[in-house]
This record gives C-alpha cells, structure tokens and sequence, in this order.
C-alpha cells in the first residue's frame, strides 16, 4: 500500500518518542518483518549458515518419516518448502534458498523412488509439484553467476534426472525442463 506524499511528510515530521511508539506497535503485528530486522539488527546478519544448518537438518529428520503415499510425501514437500521461502524472505539468501531446495526435491527423490516411480491418480499433484519445482530451481540456476552455477552443476543434474525417472517425467515434458543443464 502506497502512502501519499502529504502523510509521508507528517510522518518525518513527528516527535522521535512518537514515530518509535507507532514503529513498535506495527512491528509486533508483522511477524515477517520483526524476524527480518533481528536478523539484521541483532544477528547483524550472520547466522545464515546455522540458518541454512537447522533447515537442512530438518529436511533430512522428515525425510526419515515412513511415507507410504505420494500424498505425504507432498505435504512434508510443501511444509519444507514454506521453511526455506521464509528463509529466503527474512534472510534474502538467493543462493541458500537454491541450495536448500535442490536439496529438499534431491533428498526426497532419492529416499522414495519406489513410491514416486509410477504416475498414478494418486501421484499426480506430487509429480506436479516435483516439476514445477524443479522448473523454479532450473531458473534460478540459470540467473546464477557463472562461478556459483559449477558449484551446483552436478545437484540441479542429479535432480533433472530423477525428475525425468520418476513419476514427475509427464510434466517435465510438458514444462519443458531440460534433461541436463552445462555450466
């Protein structure tokens, strides 16, 4: 929501103990935006290793969850998912966003190929959602630098594979998702 100019001039113009008072109050009804300034202010930015860390650790800890259907396997997916967004949201790490979820789709196609081999009434909207995913990781692979996208080379090429092997092949057809990516 923009302000009109006239507001913003009466809000730089306020008493400092006041403008503080309004920034606190707002600040406590945006979870989004109180994370993101301790981070910044108070981690002063330096915490997204253990960040990246705790998710990853996450991810392998659900990853060890017996699924037995494509249907849970999607929602610790998607759940997963949400964790690295906000991640990416509060931190703005591009690149550990990238990471993490090549290692999410990687980590969960590897751990349950029998499960996700067939294309099924029931695998359909996981292996949607595993192409979609992959197609989001493969674009911002490619708007990577060419230095960081070695270092991701061989994951985002382990991925595509699984993607066309496994149940998700239809729709990397259809999206279009090249079967391997060069440096």
């Amino acid at each position: 929501m923009a302000l009109p100019d006239i507001l913003k001039k009466a809000i730089v113009h306020m008493p400092v103990k006041e403008k503080d008072k309004l920034l606190l109050r707002l600040i406590t009804k945006d979870k989004t935006l109180s994370d993101r300034l301790h981070f910044e202010l108070i981690e002063d930015s330096s915490t997204i290793p253990e960040r990246r860390e705790d998710i990853t650790a996450n991810i392998i800890r659900t990853s060890k969850f017996n699924q037995n259907t494509p249907g849970w396997i999607l929602m610790d997916m998607r759940n997963l998912s949400g964790d690295i967004a906000y991640h990416v949201k509060v931190t703005k790490d591009k690149i550990g966003g990238l990471e993490l979820n090549l290692f999410l789709l990687n980590t969960f196609m590897e751990k349950y190929p029998d499960i996700l081999k067939t294309y099924s009434s029931r695998a359909d909207t996981c292996a949607l959602y595993i192409a979609k995913k992959a197609l989001t990781i493969v674009n911002q692979f490619n708007k990577l630098e060419e230095d960081y996208r070695v270092d991701y080379l061989k994951d985002a090429n382990r991925m595509l594979a699984s993607v066309y092997s496994l149940c998700s092949k239809m729709y990397a057809r259809q999206l279009e998702l090249p079967q391997e990516l060069e440096g």
